[in-house]
């Protein structure tokens, strides 16, 4: 059991998502600030599997139609309201694959949407614990894994030293290490 405030910082921030979600449900106006949250995960996710940045452009504006579209349906179930983004852009991928495999004779890369719902809730508290990090190393993290940069590129882009990055992302990934440790019962 975990006692302290990143538990209470978690579950205060997932009340606020599913007010949030609540909040469009009821009028779509609202719909921005999930927008606005969820946009550079969802692009990241989608970009790093097209590798096209067109065409990662149109999926990541699609995902988002479909998400509102579909959003008085949605319903609450504790997962991240980033995961169903995640899934509906899986799905698009994979359908935007199968739609050019008939025209490229290339393999696409793998999608994910053959993961199970365990691995997407995983997956999805490790979003959560990465949104808890202090905001430089979230931002490394994000930049260096989500976005696929490289330490220099990091380093240039936020005006540090590499070794400054390079701790700033050891503590980051310790971190997580230590509350996914936390999380499994392992001390």
């Amino acid at each position: 059991m975990l006692l302290g405030r990143p538990a209470t910082q978690s579950s205060r921030e997932e009340s606020e998502e599913r007010l949030l979600v609540e909040a469009a449900q009821a009028n779509p106006s609202k719909f921005l600030e999930l927008y606005e949250r969820n946009f550079e995960r969802v692009y990241a996710f989608v970009a790093r599997r097209v590798r096209d940045r067109d065409v990662a452009e149109d999926l990541t504006s699609e995902v988002f139609h479909k998400a509102l579209v579909h959003l008085p349906g949605f319903d609450w179930r504790g997962v991240p309201f980033s995961a169903w983004l995640i899934r509906i852009a899986g799905n698009l991928v994979h359908d935007h694959w199968k739609r050019t495999a008939r025209e490229v004779v290339e393999q696409p890369p793998e999608v994910g949407s053959g993961r199970d719902p365990e691995q997407i809730e995983h997956l999805a508290r490790v979003f959560r614990m990465v949104s808890n990090l202090p905001p430089d190393q979230r931002r490394v993290i994000e930049l260096r894994f989500a976005e696929g940069k490289s330490i220099r590129e990091i380093a240039h882009d936020l005006g540090r030293s590499e070794g400054a990055i390079k701790q700033l992302q050891f503590r980051g990934l310790e971190s997580l290490r230590m509350q996914l440790s936390e999380k499994h019962g392992k001390a």
